[in-house]
């Protein structure tokens, strides 16, 4: 289990890939503010350096319940890293597994991934520890038309600041755009012109998208990014990552399939996210594989059980 390796089959949260990449709509602002009654979690929180917190969320009615972790990624003994399974295998493994072998204080479920001849493929970016792993998308086959994509991605620099933006790779090159190409269902943009773009340097990156959160505006930036399903409007079990205005990490993880927690849409999922004070916030994998630990233990319930679905990559908090 190290930081830097691959694996997966094609899923996105729980739906085949195929399945999920259906059709959606244009830009989508995210619904009215969703009330959850946010509260620190002690029992965690006093295992945790006081540079990273935990909070619970519940929403009865609805019902809904989800947890984020708010990180102060810029404080000197906290480290974020994308972690990816080196199972021999299949290249798959659990969150927990994960973050226990590299002894993370906090962990959450990564990218979308493939499974080709009983291997995990990442879908998407993917870079760990300054090795390219996976390249990013590049771009998407829908009734019969061809959509150029840059998708939502995190990425850490050397000095572990936070970036969210859109981005692409050419060879061994990764470029970052300001926005994504101007599509809409059953129109395609023009061709990237990437002698316009700005390479991204960064330590470690991650792929998956929509983005969620854009300039502080919850803002699901489907179409844009060549995600075409209704899958995208159903209630599941949902992850995020964001980045406050000071540059701390934000990790979202809500539970679905289950009598306490229907799930989210996206618009749902971009608004908790800005509640939880993201400026910046994309969509990470989700469905079954939607995932937070905390100091080892599992703290949500993935898909209504106790069981972690195996990933292929996670992002692994650093708390010492």
């Amino acid at each position: 289990m190290m930081i830097g390796r691959t694996r997966a089959s094609l899923w996105i949260g729980t739906l085949p890939l195929t399945l999920a990449l259906a059709a959606c709509t244009s830009t989508e602002s995210a619904r009215s503010a969703l009330p959850m009654n946010w509260t620190l979690v002690d029992s965690l929180n006093a295992e945790l350096p006081p540079s990273v917190r935990v909070y619970v969320g519940q929403n009865d009615e609805l019902p809904l319940r989800a947890w984020y972790v708010a990180i102060d990624e810029p404080h000197p003994i906290i480290i974020t890293r994308v972690a990816v399974s080196d199972d021999p295998a299949d290249g798959l493994e659990t969150v927990s597994s994960l973050a226990r072998d590299l002894r993370a204080c906090v962990a959450v479920n990564g990218g979308y991934f493939a499974i080709d001849n009983a291997r995990a493929r990442h879908v998407g970016l993917l870079v760990s520890g300054g090795d390219k792993l996976g390249s990013a998308t590049r771009s998407v086959l829908w009734d019969s038309l061809r959509y150029e994509t840059a998708r939502a991605a995190i990425g850490f620099t050397s000095d572990d600041a936070i970036e969210i933006t859109w981005a692409t790779s050419r060879g061994d090159t990764i470029y970052t755009w300001e926005t994504p190409p101007p599509h809409s269902r059953g129109q395609p943009a023009e061709p990237l012109l990437h002698d316009r773009a700005e390479v991204w340097g960064v330590r470690d990156a991650l792929a998956a998208g929509p983005a969620l959160v854009v300039r502080g505006e919850a803002r699901v930036m489907a179409d844009q990014e060549a995600f075409f399903g209704s899958y995208l409007r159903d209630y599941h079990p949902r992850t995020a990552a964001g980045r406050t205005a000071d540059g701390a990490l934000i990790l979202m993880v809500v539970d679905g399939r289950q009598p306490e927690s229907r799930g989210v849409t996206l618009e749902e999922l971009a608004t908790l996210t800005a509640e939880s004070g993201a400026v910046e916030a994309l969509n990470l994998d989700g469905g079954g594989s939607s995932t937070l630990v905390v100091n080892g233990a599992l703290v949500n319930r993935p898909a209504g059980g106790t069981a972690e679905r195996q990933v292929m990559s996670a992002l692994l908090t650093f708390c010492e």
